[in-house]
């Protein structure tokens, strides 16, 4: 009884660490994200770009690789829902060319978050306070607030003046 109650207390003091939950949170985003991309891509960038093609449908652009199967009428297959409906083996690489546009502009977004990101955190590096000066005889950094050197153990003047 007392292990399982070790366990169970090393799982909560792991699960509650800081990391875990960033991360857990950053994966329910991610995923929720991801789905407003593939929308994008599906409802608003591949309807186009088919328009323009020639009214061209990405999802059912398939090749078949079993001919001899057609519908139960005798018709020919022709859309990737009729494929999998007949059992046909099919390469669908319209589904192939939008799941690829859906990586590009999530890499994309990832990309730009992360650029600013690190944007705000060069502009907060920047603002902070200097820490350390330059010893003006040997060149050394020293506190900011160091009256002496002690590199060179030079007696440093301005910081004799402000104090």
């Amino acid at each position: 009884m007392g292990s399982i109650k070790s366990f169970a207390n090393e799982f909560k003091t792991f699960a509650m660490r800081g990391n875990v939950v960033d991360l857990a949170v950053g994966v329910i985003i991610g995923a929720a994200f991801g789905k407003i991309v593939t929308s994008v891509v599906n409802d608003l960038i591949m309807p186009p770009i088919g328009k323009l093609l020639g009214g061209v449908n990405f999802v059912d652009l398939f090749i078949n690789l079993d001919p001899s199967i057609t519908m139960p009428d005798g018709s020919p297959i022709t859309s990737l829902a009729q494929a999998k409906t007949a059992g046909a083996a099919v390469i669908a690489y319209g589904q192939f060319v939008n799941v690829v546009i859906d990586f590009l502009l999530v890499a994309f977004a990832v990309f730009g978050l992360v650029k600013i990101i690190n944007m705000l955190h060069r502009k907060e590096e920047v603002a902070a306070d200097p820490t350390t000066k330059s010893c003006p005889y040997c060149v050394t950094d020293i506190p900011v607030k160091a009256t002496r050197c002690p590199s060179c153990t030079s007696q440093l003047a301005e910081a004799s003046a402000q104090a």
